[in-house]
């Protein structure tokens, strides 16, 4: 298949009732067992972001890192991990966020993240934007300028743009409706 031709709704699986009952989940995994798929993703965010003057790319615990990885390494950026609490050596920089039933928290190595650096900011589904608001301001806490989010789906039946008001949100693909 022409990676021109791809049509990447084709590689999304749709899981109905997962991980509850009434939830419709858009699995990504699906993307990652195809080759030219997860290929196209890679290639299209280096289309995207090739005039991009970045200092290095965050990505968002653990399906972020499957993207953002392979992608920092295409550009030559470096690559700056957003984990769970209790999971990075060190120093690390905190930050809470809600979740729907609840709390969590996220966490950086401060001196991994460059001084005044744009940074993207990466993630494989956007939602609500809860998470990546959080990781946006944890970066920015620790110096970086945080002007786009990218995430390989968009879930614009949830208001994720308002909860990342002010900086560029990008995906390679949109859902409008459930």
């Amino acid at each position: 298949m022409s990676l021109e031709n791809l049509n990447l709704n084709d590689y999304i699986r749709k899981v109905q009732d997962f991980p509850k009952k009434g939830v419709l989940f858009y699995d990504i995994t699906s993307i990652l067992t195809s080759p030219a798929a997860f290929a196209w993703c890679i290639e299209k965010m280096a289309e995207i972001y090739a005039d991009k003057k970045l200092a290095a790319i965050a990505a968002i615990e653990a399906r972020g890192f499957v993207f953002a990885a392979p992608f920092a390494a295409k550009i030559g950026a470096p690559l700056i991990l957003i984990r769970k609490k209790g999971k990075l050596p060190g120093v690390t920089a905190r930050k809470s966020y809600s979740l729907e039933y609840g709390s969590a928290e996220i966490e950086i190595i401060p001196e991994d993240v460059p001084k005044g650096g744009n940074v993207l900011l990466m993630d494989d589904l956007i939602a609500t934007g809860g998470t990546l608001k959080a990781a946006k301001d944890l970066l920015t806490e620790s110096g970086a300028l945080v002007t786009d989010i990218f995430g390989v789906i968009g879930l614009s039946f949830f208001p994720y743009k308002d909860s990342l008001s002010g900086v560029n949100v990008t995906t390679l693909i949109n859902y409008d409706s459930e």
